[in-house]
Formats: C-alpha cells, sequence, structure tokens
C-alpha cells in the first residue's frame, strides 16, 4: 500500500526559509518519479516541483524556480522540498504526490504560512 506522510510545515516570516520531508512506503521509492504540490487559499491544487526517478531530474514551476529546491534520501525513503525567501503567496497545504503529474497518489499534506 501507498504510504505518503509529510512534515515540516509551520508559521514563518516572509523571506525565511523551511525544509519539508515527506516519508515514502510501499512502492519502489528510488525509481519512482516524484513530485510537491500545493493547495493555496481560495486556488486549486498546483503542481510545483518534481524529481524523476533513477536520474534524480528535477523541474520547478516558474512560481517557485530558484527559491525551492527538491531532492530525495533513498536511503530514508523520504522526499524533500527546501523552501527558501519564502513569501506570502508560498501559503498553502503542501502535498507530495507520486508520479510528476497531479494525477499520482498524494498525501494529506502539511501547513505553511508565511505571514509577519
Amino acid at each position: 500500500e501507498v504510504r505518503l506522510v509529510e512534515s515540516g510545515g509551520k508559521l514563518v516570516q516572509p523571506g525565511g526559509s523551511l525544509r519539508l520531508s515527506c516519508a515514502a512506503s510501499g512502492f519502489t521509492f528510488p525509481t519512482h518519479d516524484m513530485s510537491w504540490a500545493r493547495q493555496s487559499p481560495g486556488k486549486g491544487l498546483e503542481w510545483i516541483s518534481g524529481i524523476k526517478g533513477g536520474d534524480n531530474e528535477e523541474y520547478y514551476a516558474n512560481s517557485v524556480k530558484g527559491r525551492f529546491t527538491i531532492s530525495r534520501d533513498v536511503a530514508k525513503s523520504t522526499l524533500y522540498l527546501q523552501m527558501n525567501s519564502l513569501k506570502t503567496e508560498d501559503t498553502g497545504v503542501y502535498h507530495c504526490v507520486t508520479g510528476l503529474t497531479l494525477a499520482g497518489r498524494r498525501g494529506p499534506g502539511t501547513q505553511v504560512t508565511v505571514s509577519a
């Protein structure tokens, strides 16, 4: 059974940094494409970053490019999202997702609030 559990979300000031984690189990994590998506207040689910299985090629939405970095630790079966230079518009619930689109399985999410 696929299981994804996100953690690390909290309240942070604009300009701050945060690292999110997603513990994955129930599938072959090292070779599986993975993504991060977020649900912001009043908006639909937005894909923000992906990483390919195997070669770990990275992809980013324009809204986060240059500020966020996706990575994985295969020994820990954990996906990460390092978020720097956070903005108020980054506020939302962040989900890890299997695959490189929004169609995959996703976890319950972790809340990130960027506010002064």
